[in-house]
């Protein structure tokens, strides 16, 4: 019977002669391996086809009776890997630190160890001289282990 590790080397094997990152591998109960691949410009269903003829060969009996999916990350979802920040690097996410705070805003940084990243919001903050707060910009660091989730927001303007 075919195991995660198995797979993922696989795939790795494919993406390290394309231009691809690895998602995630999922081997589901009801027999299914989901493979999530994602790119700087998108993905293509054709890269997805050939990749999937790739693992079929190169697994072959392996898979047994193994449904193979092969797919992009969804816009939209959580992030999985540390390259899906520095992706949407000058994007709009909306973050959901473990307090509870949801907060949109720009991401503007990722640190070179992949442990935070930065989100410039829009915050009202009271100035001196002014009766009433105003909007501004704040930056906001992010430990990635304090985070639930942080999403591409899908704006259509």
């Amino acid at each position: 019977m075919i195991n995660k590790d198995v797979v993922k080397k696989a795939v790795e094997e494919w993406l390290s002669q394309n231009e691809y990152f690895l998602v995630d591998v999922e081997m589901t109960p009801d027999g299914r391996i989901v493979i999530e691949i994602d790119h700087t410009d998108g993905v293509w269903i054709e890269d997805c086809a050939e990749l999937s003829r790739f693992l079929q060969e190169k697994l072959g009996d392996e898979l047994g009776d193994y449904e193979l999916e092969v797919g992009s990350a969804g816009i939209g979802q959580p992030f999985k890997v540390i390259q899906q920040y520095r992706n949407h690097i000058g994007k709009e996410v909306e973050v959901l630190p473990l307090d509870g705070k949801k907060l949109q805003g720009i991401l503007k940084e990722v640190s070179e160890d992949g442990k935070s990243f930065v989100v410039t919001v829009k915050e009202k903050q009271k100035q001196e001289g002014k009766k009433r707060p105003v909007m501004v910009e704040v930056d906001k660091t992010f430990a990635i282990k304090d985070v639930k989730y942080t999403k591409y927001v899908l704006t259509f303007k």
